[in-house]
């Protein structure tokens, strides 16, 4: 009996050291959110000092995407670390094979206590109840999360928004300290409510934020641009839903302010979590992640929402704290080419778990630590092939400097292509003149390397 209890006890103070000098992981989702419109990625109108104060404590990564723009596609590569084409989530309610290789439930199967709220966003209503039984914490909803961000019935009137950052601090405060925890926070905003009365409807206490602001809009938002883009861009779901909200100047001032009062607050929310985990003396273990799983065009080119790859679409903001690196890597700015694949293999990093081979994204531990591996990426490959019927198909290769777009199903062949250091906001496709047909040959050839490649 003796031996038992010295075993017990020994086993105990593992545990407890473990969850001391294993990290714990807050991921914070913002859903379509576009790269640019936080105060520390360069927006002087957003009112985020929560977010702001999280980038001057950790690294801001300025040039991070996603390998296909679109909720449930992001999201499923996001879990499982994987290109659509090998994890096969390509319509809305297709189900993600293979949970058990996902990093959320390889962190719980190492002893993690592992948390969802929000959005979950991949596979159909009754796939996703059953994810209830996959966490130790659940409040994760199908589909958008919800009709409403204020439901009408609800004699609170509590938004959305609010409702995720109460689900969040009831997780920490259910957090003992004898594991460590993963907890991912899928805010639904600042997803429109599509078609309804007012599709971004903010938190009442923040009605009056930006009222007497004139947001600036993007250099591309005009007919112009959208004069440029192929016939079928022209007339598919994006320009479909720029009609709805940005037809005009002064609807699309409402759009805009709404849009930016749900990002504050999320902010607010963001802020509260960090709170809790400063009562609870949570800080200094605890990686905090800020990222979209996807961009948004807000009007750039005449069209409305992400599917394309055109910059305003596939790029995100990302920000990571990691309270355990030395001062020197705090309030770093890195411009290395980052993805959405790579989370699920960093989170696993954290945790000195090795990533499985399923996996395709790489850690990103060695650029928080300022060391970039020599063979670090310097280009990827886009997909998008969701709802084909009203978005174009459309795959392509960005490199640092060149930008190759593929309309895959356009008959005859539709092809874009790009100088980004010359041409960053993409206006001069150069596939119509002769003077790079070299570039365009290497990207072509890329393109079809990539189709063997990421299978």
């Amino acid at each position: 009996m003796k031996r038992l209890i010295i075993a017990y006890f020994a086993l105990s103070l593992a545990v407890a050291l473990q969850a001391q000098t294993r990290p714990n992981i807050v991921f914070i989702l913002i859903d379509d959110l576009r790269w640019n419109t936080l105060g520390c990625m360069g927006d002087e109108v957003v009112k985020t000092p929560q977010i702001d104060r999280l980038a001057q404590r950790g690294t801001l990564f300025r040039n991070a995407f996603v390998t296909t723009s679109i909720c449930w596609v992001s999201r499923a590569s996001i879990f499982s670390g994987q290109w659509a084409r090998r994890h096969g989530v390509e319509q809305g309610g297709d189900n993600l094979k293979g949970w058990e290789q996902t990093y959320p439930a390889l962190l719980r199967a190492s002893g993690y206590r592992s948390g969802f709220i929000g959005k979950f966003g991949v596979g159909n209503p009754k796939v996703i109840a059953t994810h209830a039984t996959e966490y130790d914490y659940w409040q994760g909803l199908p589909g958008q999360g919800g009709k409403f961000f204020i439901d009408p019935k609800d004699p609170t009137h509590t938004h959305t928004t609010a409702k995720m950052g109460n689900q969040a601090l009831e997780f920490l405060q259910g957090c003992d300290g004898t594991k460590p925890f993963a907890l991912s926070i899928s805010f639904n905003a600042v997803h429109a409510r599509d078609h309804e009365p007012r599709e971004y409807e903010p938190d009442q206490r923040d009605e009056m934020l930006y009222e007497e602001t004139n947001i600036p809009r993007s250099k591309l938002a005009t007919e112009e641009a959208f004069a440029r883009l192929p016939a079928f861009v022209q007339s598919s779901e994006g320009r479909t839903r720029w009609n709805w909200r940005f037809d005009s100047p002064d609807k699309a001032q409402t759009i805009l302010r709404d849009y930016y009062r749900l990002i504050s607050g999320v902010d607010r929310e963001i802020g509260r979590v960090m709170e809790q985990l400063e009562k609870q003396h949570l800080t200094q273990n605890t990686i905090i992640v800020v990222t979209s799983d996807n961009g948004y065009a807000l009007g750039d080119r005449g069209l409305a929402d992400k599917w394309f790859m055109y910059e305003e679409d596939i790029r995100v903001p990302c920000l990571i704290v990691d309270p355990r690196l030395p001062e020197k890597q705090r309030g770093q700015k890195r411009d290395e080419m980052v993805l959405n694949v790579d989370y699920a293999a960093t989170m696993l990093d954290w945790a000195g778990l090795p990533a499985p081979p399923s996996m395709q994204g790489r850690s990103l531990v060695p650029l928080l630590k300022g060391e970039p591996p020599a063979d670090w990426r310097t280009e990827f490959f886009y997909e998008h092939h969701s709802v084909p019927d009203r978005i174009p198909p459309v795959e392509g290769v960005r490199t640092e400097r060149w930008k190759y777009i593929r309309w895959v199903t356009s008959m005859p062949l539709v092809e874009e292509l790009y100088d980004l250091q010359n041409d960053p906001l993409e206006e001069k496709n150069l596939l119509q003149g002769a003077a790079q047909e070299k570039v365009l040959a290497e990207l072509r050839a890329k393109w079809a390397k990539y189709q063997i490649d990421l299978k």
